[in-house]
């Protein structure tokens, strides 16, 4: 689908950040599509919630899509991280400086595929050494080029609300942010 933004979700993903992310996205009215990395559409997150996506990641047309965002939540961000089509298709977007966004463990995907050296970047607290060659901030977010990550659970609003930011602009996400009462 052209211009998607693809959020990924693997067996363990934090259900939160995830949901969270989807619902802030679709509110802007971007076009938001969850891919499933698990060979079925159902996929249970890290507190078993069981979320269902609109497709699978072998049916997936990356060619067109505008950014990839990965939630995080454990065993979820390792199980992205061991998806080598997932992996593939991250090396690409970052070689052509397409959105990519991470949050909670998620930053270290983008860490141990080299993509942070020399970029400030934030993740759950006990993951910085994982980012490999990151500035590790503390703040909610980071907004570093063509990548965003995000602290965690408590964060994935302002981590949304950046990425609405970012694709749609500063107006949108500031109505965003009064509608979602957030302050």
């Amino acid at each position: 689908m052209k211009n998607s933004i693809l959020v990924h979700l693997a067996t363990g993903f934090e259900e939160t950040e995830a949901i969270s992310i989807i619902d802030v996205l679709r509110r802007a009215q971007l076009n938001v599509v969850t891919v499933s990395v698990t060979g079925n559409l159902l996929v249970t997150g890290a507190h078993n919630i069981i979320v269902s996506a609109d497709q699978l990641f072998e049916k997936t047309d990356y060619s067109e899509a505008s950014m990839i965002i990965l939630p995080g939540g454990m065993p979820g961000t390792t199980n992205l991280l061991n998806h080598k089509g997932l992996t593939a298709q991250l090396v690409s977007f970052n070689e052509a400086k397409k959105q990519i966004g991470a949050i909670c463990a998620a930053p270290m995907i983008l860490g141990s595929l080299g993509f942070l050296q020399g970029r400030k970047a934030v993740c759950y607290p006990g993951f910085e050494s994982k980012l490999t060659g990151a500035t590790v901030l503390q703040t909610p977010f980071v907004s570093d080029d063509h990548i965003v990550t995000g602290r965690g659970v408590g964060t994935a609003l302002e981590f949304s609300l950046e990425i609405v930011r970012r694709l749609k602009g500063e107006p949108v996400a500031r109505e965003l942010r009064s509608a979602l009462v957030i302050p």
